[in-house]
């Protein structure tokens, strides 16, 4: 099974319980928690990646990187983030304002809901689909269609190049990497990621 490393669940609904809640009210409110606790660590995630990323970039080519938001620039990703949130959206003038719209929504949203069959533990789960590994294949391969939409409603020939180049260079990638998935579903002998995290257990920390 998932291994469930320290029982947070039940650790929790004893100390509920302990200040004169039952188990059925602990549990209710332990239910949005695991999920929470996974979406605020994949912003801190983001956050420090990115963090790393320019300040690494910045010693390889003697700049000084972000050093103005915090503490060596640490809170640069967040102030970056709240200004794309601000910005002004700028459609073309001749663009199809709608499917211009929608480009960007395809390519991000595939991202998000593939989240929802990784077993990220014991109670760290949205959903057990039995063919989660091809229902994840299924969304990635809408990604281009949004990279092509972008292109094309933006009625500009050069963006649509550039749509059809990054259509074209997400296709070829997508091919080895289900190769390399279906590898690994064939091992297992099942389409779960459950099933395949289920495999992977009995290794001690080569099961990571």
């Amino acid at each position: 099974m998932v291994s469930p490393g320290l029982d947070l669940e039940l650790s929790f609904s004893q100390a509920l319980q302990g200040l004169g809640l039952s188990a059925e009210a602990a549990r209710l409110i332990w239910l949005p928690l695991p999920m929470l606790l996974v979406l605020v660590a994949a912003v801190v995630g983001v956050l420090v990646s990115v963090w790393l990323e320019r300040k690494i970039s910045a010693a390889v080519q003697q700049r000084i990187g972000p050093q103005y938001a915090g503490a060596l620039g640490i809170l640069q990703p967040l102030a970056d983030g709240l200004k794309l949130l601000v910005k002004e959206d700028i459609i073309p003038a001749r663009a199809d304002s709608v499917l211009f719209t929608l480009g960007p929504v395809l390519v991000v949203v595939p991202v998000i809901v593939s989240w929802l069959i990784i077993p990220f533990g014991q109670n760290l789960l949205i959903s057990n689909v039995g063919v989660g590994i091809f229902l994840w294949i299924a969304f990635s391969s809408i990604q281009p269609i949004g990279l092509l939409m972008s292109g094309y409603a933006s009625n500009n020939k050069y963006s649509l190049l550039g749509g059809l180049r990054a259509a074209a260079q997400s296709i070829s990638y997508e091919i080895p990497l289900a190769l390399a998935v279906l590898a690994i579903v064939m091992m297992s002998n099942s389409l779960s990621t459950v099933d395949i995290v289920n495999q992977q257990t009995g290794a001690g920390i080569l099961s990571w």
